[in-house]
């Protein structure tokens, strides 16, 4: 994981090993660090692993050493975390699922909502590269932005989050690609990336 942003990040891990039905935790060891402009650190995982990344920004520590962040915190209160985000804070995650079967898969995801640029790039250059690169928080509209406490914009809400109603919430029985149609909002942010990007349809 490379930092190239021009502030430090504190990136998370959250892994998760699917042999269904049932759904098995494995840890990944750490699941929370700091990465300074231009930091990078090394994460080895099982062949088989499947899981998230993500970034948190404008992280503190109060007085009593609870850990918190405006965007992309996983509500541990500590640097590290034990869950994902739970979607109610904009986040841009990144998705693995490696070896299945004999095949990996990723994927960069806006559908909580973006708060940093993340981009995915394979060593395989067979592979397309995954992400946006693009500094969404600048076009993001007023209604879905979250500011911190000095006013600038540092997270864009998903609709869904923001507005809590159909159409921008596609999820149980509509949820398909005829009855489950881009709003206004997806299609501005799909415009803005030319990256391979998950959204919902």
């Amino acid at each position: 994981m490379l930092n190239n942003c021009d502030y430090t990040i504190w990136p998370g891990i959250n892994s998760t090993y699917d042999p269904k039905p049932l759904l098995y935790v494995t840890p990944a060891i750490p699941t929370g660090f700091s990465l300074g402009k231009n930091e990078w650190k090394v994460i080895t995982t099982p062949d088989d692993w499947a899981g998230r990344l993500w970034g948190r920004t404008q992280c503190t520590e109060d007085s009593t050493g609870g850990f918190s962040c405006i965007t992309g915190d996983c509500g541990s209160g500590q640097i590290e975390c034990a869950t994902a985000p739970n979607g109610s804070i904009p986040v841009t995650m990144a998705e693995f699922k490696m070896n299945n079967p004999g095949h990996d898969f990723f994927n960069v995801s806006l559908l909580d909502g973006y708060n940093l640029p993340l981009l995915v790039l394979p060593s395989n250059q067979s592979c397309e590269n995954a992400g946006c690169v693009v500094d969404l928080n600048g076009v993001c509209p007023p209604e879905l932005e979250v500011d911190s406490s000095d006013g600038k914009i540092v997270g864009c809400k998903s609709a869904c989050d923001a507005f809590a109603t159909q159409p921008y919430c596609c999820d149980g029985p509509i949820e398909t690609s005829s009855t489950c149609k881009p709003t206004s909002y997806s299609q501005n942010f799909k415009k803005k990336v030319s990256e391979h990007l998950h959204l919902s349809f």
